[in-house]
């Protein structure tokens, strides 16, 4: 056994204990988890590894918290955080339970507000909406789900043009052309639906042209 002969408030983290043993400083704990300890307490070997540990996860915890106050994540990505922080795997997997009972990650979820929020507010092809998700570590089968759900890709590239195309008046038709496919392009919209998308766009801009252009040869 060994004694708790004091118990201080870490300087630089006030929510963090440095905990002696036996008149020397033996580690630092939560306050959640050194809630309990009192001067004068003995401590096993056995009960030490167990505060430690809990300390650790409930650090691991913490740590999620703080990575997805910023903005939702993926359970890989938070999974990658901790594996930074290196955090053991055990831990690592606790938290991540933890978090998905609590509804605070959940990948089925942050698909698809991740979708959503694309259409909203950058709209991009199905395509390059699930090469970012891939890249989020979500699965294939939740990626599916997810883009089910979204617009139909003739729309989102309307929605992404009609944004882009405020920036181009006063360009001619080959001009508009061009500037405008290079944006669908890189949102990764095929060609079709690029050049069905361009023809609306410049119908909606150009009422009073539209009507002299021959589309087919311009093209």
């Amino acid at each position: 056994m060994r004694t708790v002969t004091a118990i201080e408030v870490q300087k630089k983290n006030p929510q963090r204990l440095n905990i002696y043993l036996d008149e020397e400083f033996a580690f630092g704990l939560s306050r959640i988890t050194a809630a309990w300890l009192r001067v004068g307490q003995g401590l096993s070997e056995e009960k030490i590894a167990t505060l430690q540990a809990e300390d650790a996860r409930e650090a691991a915890v913490q740590k999620a918290l703080h990575f997805l106050s910023y903005r939702p994540r993926s359970a890989d990505e938070v999974r990658k955080n901790l594996m930074k922080h290196e955090f053991a795997e055990d831990v690592i997997a606790d938290t991540l339970s933890r978090l998905e009972r609590s509804g605070l990650i959940g990948d089925d979820q942050f698909a698809r507000a991740w979708v959503e929020n694309r259409n909203t507010f950058r709209p991009r092809s199905k395509r390059v909406l699930s090469i970012e998700l891939r890249r989020k570590g979500i699965s294939e089968d939740v990626i599916r789900s997810a883009l089910a759900e979204s617009g139909d890709e003739n729309a989102l590239a309307l929605e992404a043009g009609r944004k882009y195309s405020r920036r181009l008046q006063g360009l001619d038709w080959r001009e508009f052309r061009t500037r405008l496919g290079g944006h669908l392009g890189r949102r990764g919209f095929s060609y079709e639906v690029i050049s069905t998308a361009t023809r609306t766009l410049w119908q909606e801009t150009h009422p009073a042209e539209a009507s002299d252009l021959d589309y087919e040869d311009n093209l």
